[in-house]
């Protein structure tokens, strides 16, 4: 198994959005970076757990979490024309975008804010502490038990 974050503006699609949806599961659609859309197509795995991570919001940090119910799917938006993620040059038999679908696991008791993450050497190499623009980014095993300790 592996370990990820995924980030939502709460505004947008929040963990209590998830824990509230049809069988308290969602596609995880509107990624266009391609980099966050080749670890949703080549990396992630059904089973895989991820964090729900509220960002752009007045406290960002991680909300709940969320096992990947299945992979390879066709991003939605990306054929609607009424979305803003629609994408011209995406068709069902080539679609650009690829997606997975979540199931809410379980909410946190708090909300583990984004500057409590970075208090902790324990975490001072984790992607989203570094690199944290990307909307899909990989977890360590060993960062994971140790956010779940703080949680």
């Amino acid at each position: 198994m592996k370990y990820w974050l995924l980030k939502s503006e709460p505004d947008t699609f929040s963990y209590t959005d998830l824990e509230h949806a049809p069988e308290g599961r969602t596609v995880w659609d509107g990624v266009r970076n391609y980099q966050a859309r080749n670890i949703m197509r080549d990396d992630i795995s059904v089973g895989d757990l991820a964090f729900f991570y509220h960002s752009s919001c007045k406290e960002p940090g991680i909300a709940g979490i969320c096992r990947v119910a299945q992979t390879g799917l066709t991003d939605p938006s990306s054929l609607d024309p009424e979305s803003e993620y629609y994408d011209p040059k995406s068709s069902v038999d080539k679609p650009r975008w690829i997606t997975i679908e979540v199931v809410a696991k379980c909410a946190l008791k708090r909300v583990i804010t984004l500057k409590e993450l970075r208090q902790h050497d324990a975490l001072k190499d984790m992607v989203l502490l570094n690199r944290g623009r990307l909307s899909v980014q990989p977890v360590t095993a060993e960062e994971w038990d140790y956010i779940m300790e703080l949680a």
